[in-house]
């Protein structure tokens, strides 16, 4: 089996809700960020051999299969094919799966795996607000399974804080540092080499550069984060340690080892080890627990071999369970800020996260990094890299 290499990540900066990017229609967005790719690696466009593309909410402009949409967008040629998947918020994780599976396989030797996200455009939930006519996406059978559920992210949220013993000063904290830590590295310019800088159209007929995620808090206070009510009575998740409403694409190119040769690239990192897992759906957000330790098993490694991990701020909660839960090192999750300062573009948030995992790591002069991502009905991808 060969190996995959991850050669080039880029992404863009994260768009505040009706801010930025909220005009940009998801198909150019996702087909911006393949353009660049091709600049960045120099790989001739007609080589590629798949699009890979996550994308959540799949309906309106992110209909019709957004991937090839994105393609089309894009300068690569039309004999370039496309394909879009739903992995809920791990998409684009998934699409970084399923791409190095094709290259370590043999069957593909160059795919764009990404993912694009307008949450401004597609409200998060849309495909079943508008398509409730037709039906409820929980049959009856799954409601004889479990019943009285339905499946809500936000009280599987609550349901992690009250299992691991997370408290709202804990995750009060932790939205704080997050924001600090995001306004840090953009202040250092740590995120530079990750993010592509766009200019942006406006209504005026003026362009405005866009290349800073809008939504850190640059000015972010404890104490007013503290004070925000939280969304359920008697619950402790609030707007505040909470991922953000974010519009977004990102992709990264995976490559084989005979790919690597004839083009001339230089790796960034080679895709160490996989897994995805199942888990609770009614905890919804459990899953990057038990998908650590499967891909650390598989690996053979321990979360001491790891200099450092990125797990999802879908809501402070879940990295700080898993923190628990696994007795991690909090110094290294995370350092950057995560989606509660820097934004959760749902389908583009799993390729965003590995560029930022392995830009840091290379600064830094690490080895190993892991991501995870916790995904709507219990799901959960974990990918291992080692960077080169």
């Amino acid at each position: 089996m060969t190996t995959a290499y991850i050669v080039d990540a880029v992404r863009t900066a994260g768009g505040r809700r009706n801010g930025r990017l909220s005009r940009v229609h998801p198909a150019d967005l996702g087909g911006k960020v393949i353009d660049a790719v091709l600049d960045r690696t120099g790989v001739e466009p007609g080589r590629i051999d798949d699009v890979i593309y996550g994308c959540v909410s799949q309906i309106g402009p992110q209909t019709f299969n957004i991937a090839r949409t994105s393609v089309l967008s894009s300068r690569l040629p039309e004999s370039v094919p496309g394909v879009s998947i739903d992995r809920q918020c791990g998409s684009s994780q998934q699409a970084i799966h399923f791409a190095a599976q094709a290259v370590m396989s043999g069957t593909q030797d160059l795919v764009i795996a990404g993912g694009v996200e307008s949450m401004s455009q597609v409200p998060i939930g849309s495909p079943v607000t508008v398509a409730k006519e037709l039906g409820n996406p929980f049959s009856g059978e799954i409601g004889r399974r479990y019943p009285g559920e339905n499946f809500s992210q936000f009280t599987g949220a609550e349901r992690m804080a009250k299992k691991y013993g997370v408290s709202k000063a804990d995750l009060d904290r932790f939205a704080y540092e997050s924001h600090r830590r995001a306004a840090a590295a953009t202040e250092a310019g740590r995120f530079k080499q990750e993010i592509l800088p766009l200019d942006v159209p406006q209504e005026n007929g003026e362009t405005l550069r866009h290349d800073v995620d809008e939504g850190i808090r640059w000015d972010a206070d404890l104490d007013a984060i503290s004070g925000l009510q939280p969304l359920a009575e008697d619950g402790i998740i609030s707007a505040a340690n909470a991922s953000q409403i974010t519009d977004g694409a990102s992709a990264v190119l995976v490559a084989s080892e005979r790919a690597v040769r004839e083009h001339g690239l230089t790796p960034l990192a080679r895709v160490h080890a996989l897994s995805v897992v199942g888990s609770d759906p009614t905890m919804v957000l459990e899953g990057p627990i038990p998908a650590t330790e499967k891909v650390l098993q598989r690996a053979g490694m321990t979360l001491a071999d790891l200099d450092l991990y990125e797990v999802n701020e879908a809501f402070g909660s879940v990295p700080l369970a898993w923190r628990n839960a696994l007795d991690a090192d909090y110094d290294r999750l995370n350092v950057n800020g995560g989606a509660q300062a820097l934004g959760h573009p749902l389908g583009a948030t799993g390729a965003k996260l590995m560029g930022t995992l392995i830009y840091e790591l290379k600064r830094r002069g690490g080895r190993y990094g892991l991501l995870a991502i916790c995904e709507g009905l219990g799901t959960a991808n974990a990918t291992i890299v080692e960077v080169l």
